[in-house]
């Protein structure tokens, strides 16, 4: 007798947020936690990032503060998750490409992912919409045709087991 095939999977876009989620836990940063994941058309993942500070510099010696002077604030330093993710894999390109994501992109990202050829941001939270710098995201996006998808999970909670004897 033949075995019927699970019924408890993930569909593509929740496996592709899940490694994005995954990545931002690779993150130090105290506050915010972001990762993405690039994605080709033939749904293999081609890159993925998180937020952190370029290589070279130290996360002890840079700050991870959000107040005070700029050049005093982690703002200054962190290179966030879909530049790093575009970053990550030179030399690819990512034309018509899908980026995951776990918070929108600033107009800063906005910018690279539009420059790299991606061609839909998947993004989980927009927490920071009304700031003028995500709205200014927003209309750079749209003006350069790049799809934008609030994913709507249909698993709120995934866990991961790392045993052995699972495998």
């Amino acid at each position: 007798m033949q075995e019927k095939k699970t019924q408890e999977h993930i569909d593509w876009d929740e496996y592709f947020m899940a490694v994005a989620v995954l990545a931002a836990k690779r993150s130090k940063d105290p506050s915010t936690q972001v990762g993405a994941c690039i994605v080709n058309q033939q749904n293999k993942i081609l890159s993925t990032g998180y937020n952190g500070f370029p290589i070279g510099c130290s996360d002890d010696d840079f700050p991870w503060t959000k107040e005070g002077d700029f050049i005093d604030t982690k703002y200054a330093y962190v290179c966030h998750a879909e530049l790093n993710a575009i970053l990550n894999n030179p030399g690819t390109i990512f034309q018509n490409c899908r980026i995951y994501v776990s918070l929108f992109p600033c107009n800063e990202c906005a910018k690279a992912i539009i420059q790299s050829g991606i061609k839909e941001v998947i993004y989980l939270s927009d927490k920071h919409a009304q700031e003028p710098y995500m709205q200014a995201s927003r209309r750079m996006l749209r003006a350069a045709g790049v799809k934008l998808t609030k994913l709507q999970p249909q698993h709120q909670r995934l866990t991961l087991v790392l045993q052995e004897d699972l495998i």
